[in-house]
This record gives structure tokens, sequence and C-alpha cells, in this order.
């Protein structure tokens, strides 16, 4: 690698830490309300964003140039380094091991959710509300806040920077400038969640409470104060369905929240989304109506908790508004179904996505119609677009990466002695940055029994799951390293 790319590394990375130095430091006034001890983690933090501020002050004049290859290694760089500096913060604050701390750290900025606090009730108001805002943070994305961030440099490569790390298809380009996509896209975000939390503090969870759970919910990541997650607040039907909705616009396109602020809802009549709420009534109804007939539930309940349950696996959330497993395995099968899938492109849940689906069903289509004609010119068509043929081979190619990755760590964990479902749903639950998974990973367990070789290796997979595997896996092809 020459210095050139070696400097912009530096100074992207740098920023980064600047930016997340600042918003460490609510933490820091969480501790100080509660009256808890925060001079650990200020001297951390202090040091973090010292170190940070005078890389960044020393290539102050260096022109950011990122190509594709330099924004491949930037994104993973700084997802690995989220869990090194989250993790430290993580170990101030809560003196649990370093390979807990990591796999904590990974599991919130990547929006995973998954835990491996037995008691979570115990832990500070400082760590519940850092484990909250790595979900929050995370839940848009790491690079494109820092694009948005970095206005004084020259945006060569920002385009490259948010298709790296952008989930879906294709990134749309929705204004002129992708800096200005991404501040706008960073206002939604923060306008969704200032009216979370309103809702739920007004409906009965207290401030404190409503400020992380609404970081949760719009990150769709899952991290809870409460060891019965949501189930805590079971007897408040209010909170479940205002949280059960806002699950499920967080797992919409944000794109399409940035259009209807032009008064345009187009955003909203697009294939994947029809395909993602028909998805989403079907499943619930589906479940409400076994638990209505299998568990003689009231009709009440078994909607609250099935709407709220598919919406939570749906878009990866996680939250859990009861044992779910309890159900039976009819339940857990509709369920997973639910998990395998994935909210929308563009929104902050992680899965497959709908739309990688609506594809692949249609080039399946396409290619039965093609044996039955074979002189017909058959295409496949989104929204009255046609689907490139680059675009069928990266779907085709990311559900051959998602299954094999899944069939990788599912094998490895089950060979260390764990039981399949265990070894399965943590799989899918990590990779697919879902959190909770079935058996003893599931609603009302948590990850702590795993050894420390082993978090360290599911806290790398959901990285990998988050940067939706070709980033990840580009690291180890000749072709990138060409130039260097």
């Amino acid at each position: 690698m020459d210095l050139q790319s070696i400097k912009s590394l530096a100074k992207f990375i740098s920023a980064i830490g600047i930016g997340l130095s600042i918003l460490f430091f609510i933490p820091i006034i969480c501790a100080f309300v509660y009256k808890e001890e925060f001079e650990s983690l200020l001297a951390y933090i202090l040091l973090f964003l010292g170190i940070n501020f005078v890389i960044f002050s020393l290539l102050s004049k260096h022109p950011l140039k990122m190509g594709i290859k330099e924004s491949i290694l930037a994104v993973n760089l700084i997802w690995i380094l989220l869990g090194i500096v989250g993790g430290g913060a993580l170990y101030i604050t809560t003196e649990i091991e370093l390979a807990d701390a990591f796999f904590e750290a990974i599991s919130g900025f990547t929006t995973t959710g998954a835990t491996i606090f037995i008691n979570i009730e115990s832990l500070s108001h400082t760590a519940l509300i850092m484990r909250s805002l790595m979900h929050w943070i995370g839940g848009m994305g790491i690079i494109v806040l820092g694009v948005g961030l970095l206005t004084l440099i020259n945006p060569t490569g920002s385009m490259t920077l948010f298709k790296a790390e952008s989930t879906g298809i294709k990134t749309e380009k929705f204004t002129p400038k992708i800096r200005d996509t991404a501040i706008r896209l960073w206002l939604i975000y923060v306008v969704l969640t200032m009216l979370n939390i309103s809702l739920l503090w007004i409906e009965g969870m207290s401030f404190f409470d409503a400020i992380n759970h609404a970081f949760s919910t719009i990150s769709t990541g899952g991290f809870s104060t409460k060891n019965d997650s949501l189930g805590f607040w079971s007897d408040k039907p209010l909170i479940i369905w205002t949280t059960t909705i806002f699950m499920l616009v967080s797992g919409l396109n944000f794109i399409a929240h940035l259009k209807l602020l032009r008064g345009d809802t187009s955003g909203y009549r697009s294939e994947e989304v029809r395909w993602y709420l028909i998805i989403f009534l079907t499943l619930s109804s589906i479940l409400t109506i076994y638990l209505i007939y299998q568990d003689n539930a009231s009709f009440f309940d078994s909607v609250t908790h099935s709407f709220f349950t598919i919406s939570s696996m749906l878009t990866t959330t996680g939250f859990a508004s009861t044992d779910y497993e309890k159900w039976g395995q009819t339940a857990m099968a509709i369920i997973m179904i639910a998990m395998l899938i994935g909210g929308n492109a563009g929104s902050t849940a992680g899965g497959v996505k709908v739309i990688r689906y609506v594809v692949l069903f249609k080039n399946l289509f396409a290619q039965i119609k093609q044996i039955l004609h074979p002189n017909a010119i058959v295409g496949v068509f989104i929204d009255n677009n046609k689907v490139s043929n680059y675009i069928l081979g990266s779907v085709t190619g990311f559900f051959f990466l998602f299954a094999i990755t899944n069939i990788v760590l599912t094998l490895y964990l089950y060979a260390k002695g764990y039981t399949f479902l265990t070894s399965f749903s943590a799989s899918l639950a990590c990779i697919g940055n879902i959190g909770p998974g079935f058996a003893d990973v599931g609603p009302s367990q948590n990850f702590s029994f795993f050894s420390s070789f082993d978090k360290i290796i599911l806290a790398i997979f959901m990285i990998i799951g988050r940067l939706e595997f070709y980033t990840f896996i580009i690291l180890f092809t000749k072709e990138l390293w060409k130039k260097y």
C-alpha cells in the first residue's frame, strides 16, 4: 500500500474517531446525572479523542482520495476498531472480560443485539446507555455518519464509501452530493428517535428506559434495559404496539422517508415495500390464528404478541415481548421464516432483505419461462425497471455466501459440542444481525456460555453479516491487492 493511501485511510478513520468520541460523551452525561463513577471512562474517551484529533490535524492538508479499494479497507478497519474501542469502554464501565466486551460492542454497533449479560438490570445507567448508543450509532451506519461529518474534505470517493457500507442491491443517490444525502438520512433518523422517545415516555416508560429503547428500536438493534426485554411492559399494550410500529417503520428504506419530506410517496409504493408488508401481515396473521387455536390465548393478546414478534424478527431487532419458544415448534418455524427474510434495503435492518427474495424468485420464474419458450427474450423487472445481469449475479452470489457462511459457522459451533438448534440459530442470529435465536440462545437466554474464543468468532461473523459478505470476502482476493 502506498503512503498516500495510508494517509487517506488514517485521516478518514481519525475523523470517524472524533465523531465517535463526541457521541461517547452521552454516557458521561448520564453518569453525571445518576451520580455514577465516570472518571476512568472520561479519561479513556479524552485519550481516544486526543489521539484521533492529533492524527486528523497532522493530515488536515492531505486530500482524502479513496477509491473502491481504499473504501473497502476503511470499512473493514472501522468495524474492527469499533469493537476494540467500544469494547474498551464497556470493559471500563462493567469490568467484564475483554472477549466479552469485544463481543458486546460488535453486537451493539452491528445492531445484532446478542448479549453476554445474564442480569442486565444489574448494570449501571452508564453501561446501559453505552450499549444502546452503540446500537444507535451503528444503525444508520458509521460510514454514512462519517460521510455526513466530513464537510471540509474533498468528497472524492464519498459515493464509493457509501456503497461499501449501505445495504441492499444498489445505492440510490437522492441528492447531488452523497454527503447531503447522509446528513438528511441522519436528520430523519434523529426525528424518528425523538418521536419514539416521546411516545414511550408518555405511555409509561421512564425517560431513561424510553431513550434506551428508542435507540434500540430505530436502529433495529434489540438491546433492552430489562431482563425480560419488552415483556417487562407486557401489561402496557400501548408500549408494545408503539414499538411494533416503529420497528416496522425502521425496517423500511430510509430513502422512502426522505422522499416523503418532498411530498413524494413513491418510495412506499415500491415492490419491495409491498412484499415487506404482505409478508409481515401474512406471518403475523398465521401466528395469531395458531396461538388462538393452539394455546387458547385471547384474541387481543395473540394479535399483540404475534405482530410484535414478527415485526421484531422480520426487522432483525430482536426484542421479545414474551418467551416465544413456549409457543411450540410450529410457532418457532413461522418465526424462523421472518428471521430468514429481513427488512428493506436501505433500512437499519439486517438479514437477507426482501428485495433480494423478490429478485431471486422473479429470476427463477424467468428461467422457467425461458426453458418453456427458448426463443423468447425474457427479462427481470422491478418497479418497471429491468434488472441488469450484474445485479442478478450479485443477488445469486449473495444467497450462496449467506448459505455457505451459515453452514460453516453452524458446523463450527456444532463441532464444539453445542446442540444443532443452538448452533444453527446462533449462526443465523449473528450473521443476520438478529440477536436472539432458539434453544440456548433463545429470547430468555444469552450468549454468555460460549467460550471467549467462540465469542470472538461470533463477533467477526456479525461484522461479515453487517457488511453483507462481499465487502469482507474481497479482502482475500488477489485483485484487491494488485494495486499495492
